[in-house]
């Protein structure tokens, strides 16, 4: 055979079916598996669409009522009559042993509790003289005096207390509640957050953002007066119609770019666009508090187009009750280093009302059963004294904080502090501990609840926290 026969052959031989399916079968497998992963490219989902937890849970939505600034423990909650005698005095040396203070010299002279304390309800809860409203719900609470947190400054602390982490950019424990539950009500945010007292708080919207979960699951800013979202309603010259036009064109395009590239961030677009749309038509309505009986207007102490935090309690209770599983009321007004005895008054008088009668409605609606209540701050205040003769510095080694509802012991007062509320000394509560016992009676193992994030499976309380059953009813 000469060389022309050969290559005649040859050229043959690999045009044959065998030799195509043989040679060539790794790269037909490819085509076939990108065919298929087209046409199995993720539909338009809704991210926000009710998930079951890990297991039945008791709490079923989240109120959470932050006290930015750190409020007083040792005159709200903690009573050491220890202290007033030793009022004017230095501490004891040992005391202060690798202490680190804020602002002040950790020896400067100890200062005594301002206001006196009684025992109320059934359980006998020690409550200050300021709370006289939180008193007539004592039974209702769940009293923790022994928390604990890692932070002494206030950006960080509520950064920790509200993410796990001391560093921005993680997810709020209100985002993960929204990540792993999805929410009721599809007109109207899952995650609300609102702001009173003096300023907005000190770690800004990390405190509510989503870090690297998608932007879905990130609190919405409400109002309490005027308009409940900034720029809710349609400018000037476009009409329902025109904007119902352009989101289609808009749906339509991001509709077509997610079955391409599947970026949840373009499905989470798409759900705020129409998010926002719908909340047109139901937040104005939900937000007119003028609607509610007197006798609950009276009740919370709140006033129709006022903006103020008992307004804030009443529309919390609304929201929730409309389907909305997350909601945050940030009340920045406790930095107390001087002025605490006026200081305390004024805020207590502002908050303590509308507190109590957030329970109390709760609780008479058939609600607080399955509605998680959180109240407190970042840390606590140190023993010792600041501003001369009337303030505390910030104090990280113990902290007093309060729940109702949602699977919560009501009536308990849980840990103790030292004879100076110095430290935390029986049953003491982590900030990761809180954050595993919250999730926890929200249905989730806080070690599965996770995203994938640079390598690592995250979560809200990172490598540690621990359960306390000790708070679950």
């Amino acid at each position: 055979m000469n060389l022309r026969h050969e290559l005649q052959a040859e050229y043959a031989r690999y045009r044959t079916r065998r030799w195509f399916f043989k040679e060539c079968g790794v790269g037909l497998a490819s085509i076939a598996a990108m065919d298929l992963a087209a046409k199995a490219a993720p539909a338009v989902v809704n991210p926000l669409a009710v998930k079951k937890p890990h297991y039945g849970a008791k709490a079923k939505r989240v109120i959470y009522l932050f006290m930015g600034g750190a409020p007083s423990h040792l005159e709200l909650f903690d009573n050491k009559p220890e202290l007033s005698k030793w009022d004017g005095k230095l501490p004891p040396a040992d005391l202060l042993k690798g202490y680190r203070a804020a602002f002040i010299n950790p020896n400067s002279k100890l200062l005594g509790p301002k206001f006196k304390f009684a025992r109320h309800g059934d359980c006998g809860a020690e409550l200050s003289e300021l709370l006289p409203h939180t008193a007539k719900i004592a039974d209702d609470l769940t009293i923790v005096r022994s928390m604990k947190t890692d932070a002494f400054n206030h950006a960080p602390g509520q950064i920790l207390m509200s993410t796990g982490s001391q560093i921005f950019g993680r997810p709020s424990f209100g985002a993960w509640t929204l990540y792993g539950l999805g929410t009721e009500n599809q007109d109207i945010p899952g995650y609300v957050v609102m702001q009173s007292g003096q300023k907005g708080p000190s770690g800004g919207m990390s405190n509510f953002g989503c870090g690297f979960l998608p932007t879905v699951y990130q609190g919405v800013p409400f109002r309490s007066s005027g308009e409940p979202v900034l720029f809710l309603n349609n400018p000037q010259g476009v009409d329902d119609a025109t904007q119902r036009d352009t989101l289609d064109v808009l749906k339509q395009l991001n509709e077509e770019r997610l079955n391409v590239v599947g970026d949840p961030e373009i499905a989470s677009r798409i759900n705020s666009f129409e998010l926002a749309y719908r909340m047109q038509q139901t937040a104005p309505e939900l937000m007119d508090i003028s609607k509610e009986p007197k006798h609950i207007l009276d009740m919370y102490g709140a006033k129709p187009g006022e903006a103020s935090f008992a307004n804030n309690c009443l529309l919390a209770r609304r929201l929730i009750e409309s389907g909305v599983r997350f909601v945050q009321l940030f009340h920045e007004a406790w930095d107390h280093h001087g002025g605490l005895v006026g200081g305390l008054k004024q805020q207590c008088g502002l908050t303590d009302q509308p507190c109590a009668a957030l329970v109390r409605d709760l609780k008479q609606r058939g609600l607080l059963e399955d509605t998680l209540v959180i109240w407190g701050g970042e840390f606590g205040r140190t023993p010792m004294v600041q501003g001369g003769s009337d303030g505390r510095d910030h104090h990280p080694n113990c902290f007093s904080m309060w729940f109702a509802g949602g699977g919560m012991k009501p009536g308990l007062t849980l840990g103790q502090s030292d004879e100076f509320g110095f430290n935390a000394t029986e049953d003491v509560v982590h900030v990761h501990d809180l954050h595993a016992t919250l999730l926890h009676l929200l249905g989730f193992d806080h070690t599965k609840l996770s995203q994938r994030f640079q390598g690592l499976d995250m979560r809200l309380t990172g490598v540690a926290g621990e359960l306390v059953p000790k708070l679950l009813a």
